[in-house]
């Protein structure tokens, strides 16, 4: 059966990170973007990945430019932004489509493993959230509108 830690992804850097590397932890997963309504959400994320990696937890970004264009910048303007706007320190991979034909693999499993509302699988809009539990298997996905204080509850039973 695959799981999250079965796949690899590219760094900010453009090297490849296996995901295996976070075998045994609780991964938060989010599509994110600098210039979006919701890019506040990255002082959330960023506090909860100081509150509970000692337990267990990394929170990894995924930034994509897919809606509205929202985020354009390479990957060291991302990762300025991130850092001198929201003292981000989560890991951050390179940018990736979510949806379509180019949408990278991991994403393609997550969204097979936790469709959205009705049965839909795209990803409709920057920061959905998909929560993984220790063993890499999804938990839950969450909207664009769900803050990331909202879910600490489920972090905190998918660490116990």
């Amino acid at each position: 059966m695959t799981s999250a830690f079965d796949f690899t992804v590219r760094g900010a850097d453009g090297a490849p990170h296996p995901l295996d590397q976070y075998r045994g932890r609780a991964l938060l997963i989010v599509n994110t973007a600098s210039k979006c309504g919701f890019t506040p959400q990255y002082a959330g994320l960023e506090a909860l990945w100081k509150r509970y990696r000692d337990q267990g937890l990394t929170v990894i970004g995924f930034p994509c430019n897919q809606f509205g264009e929202q985020e354009p910048g390479s990957a060291e303007e991302i990762a300025s932004f991130c850092s001198l706007t929201y003292d981000v320190d989560f890991p951050l991979m390179a940018r990736i489509d979510v949806n379509g034909r180019d949408a990278e693999p991991l994403y393609e499993w997550l969204k097979s493993a936790a469709p959205g509302l009705l049965g839909s699988k795209g990803i409709k809009w920057n920061f959905t959230k998909f929560l993984v539990g220790r063993d890499g298997r999804v938990i839950e996905r969450y909207a664009p509108t769900t803050k990331p204080e909202a879910i600490e509850d489920d972090i905190v039973k998918a660490l116990a």
